[in-house]
C-alpha cells in the first residue's frame, strides 16, 4: 500500500503547529489542574507520540528525505521547548532547567542549520534516548496527576525530570565531540564530506 510521499513531512509540521496551541492551553489553566490542562497535556503526549510515527512511516515506505531528517529534531525542540517554558512559567520547573535545556536545543539547531547546505547530521542513539526521556518527564509533569494518585508523584516527577535534563547535557556534549571529529576527518579528506551523529 503506496502512501504520500510528503505525509511523513506533514505529520512533523502538524506536531510543530501543535505547540503553540499546547502552549496557550496550558497556561490558560490558571488553576494548574482544570479541565484545560488536562487537554494541554493530552495534546502533548499526542504530537510527541507522532514523532515515532513519522520516522516509522518514512522508513518503512523508503521514503526518508533530507528535509525530514532536518525538520524532525527542530519539531521536537518547538514542541519540548514550549513545555519546559509553560511549565517554569507555571512555577511547576526551575528557570535554571529550562535555560539548561534551550540552550543546548536552540545551540545544536542552529547549528543544524548553519551546516544543512553541506550535511544533514542525522539522529544518533544517545539523542533519540534524549528525546524519549524528555518526552516522559514532560508528559508526568504536565498531566495533574496529583489530582488522582496524590502528592507523591511530585517524587517521580523529579527524578524523571533529572535523568532528561541529565541526558540532555550529555548527548549535547556527544553531539559536539561527534562534530569536531566529523570535521578534522573531512578535512584529512575532503572529498568525503561527513554526516556527524546528532540529536533526535
Amino acid at each position: 500500500m503506496a502512501i504520500p510521499r510528503q505525509l511523513p513531512n506533514a505529520i512533523t509540521i502538524v506536531r510543530i503547529l501543535c505547540a503553540p496551541i499546547f502552549l496557550w492551553m496550558l497556561l490558560a489553566d490558571a488553576g494548574h489542574d482544570g479541565p484545560l490542562r488536562w487537554w494541554a497535556a493530552v495534546l502533548f503526549v499526542v504530537a510527541i507520540a507522532t514523532d515515532g510515527i513519522d520516522g516509522y512511516l518514512a522508513r518503512k515506505y523508503e521514503i526518508v528525505t533530507d528535509l525530514g531528517k532536518l525538520l524532525d529534531p527542530i519539531a521536537d525542540k518547538v514542541l519540548t521547548g514550549f513545555a519546559f517554558i509553560g511549565l517554569a512559567i507555571l512555577s511547576e520547573l526551575p528557570w535554571w532547567v529550562v535555560v539548561v535545556v534551550l540552550v543546548r536545543e536552540v545551540g545544536i539547531t542552529v547549528h543544524r542549520l548553519l551546516v544543512a547546505s553541506t550535511h544533514v547530521v542525522a539522529a544518533a542513539w544517545m539523542g533519540k534516548l534524549k528525546t524519549v526521556a524528555q518526552a516522559l518527564a514532560l508528559s508526568l509533569a504536565l498531566l495533574p496527576l496529583w489530582t488522582v494518585v496524590g502528592e507523591w508523584i511530585h517524587v517521580v516527577n523529579t527524578v524523571t525530570m533529572s535523568i532528561a535534563v541529565i541526558l540532555t547535557v550529555a548527548s549535547g556534549i556527544d553531539y559536539v565531540i561527534t562534530e569536531v571529529r566529523g570535521s578534522r576527518a573531512s578535512r584529512r579528506h575532503p572529498a568525503d564530506l561527513h554526516t556527524a551523529g546528532g540529536d533526535a
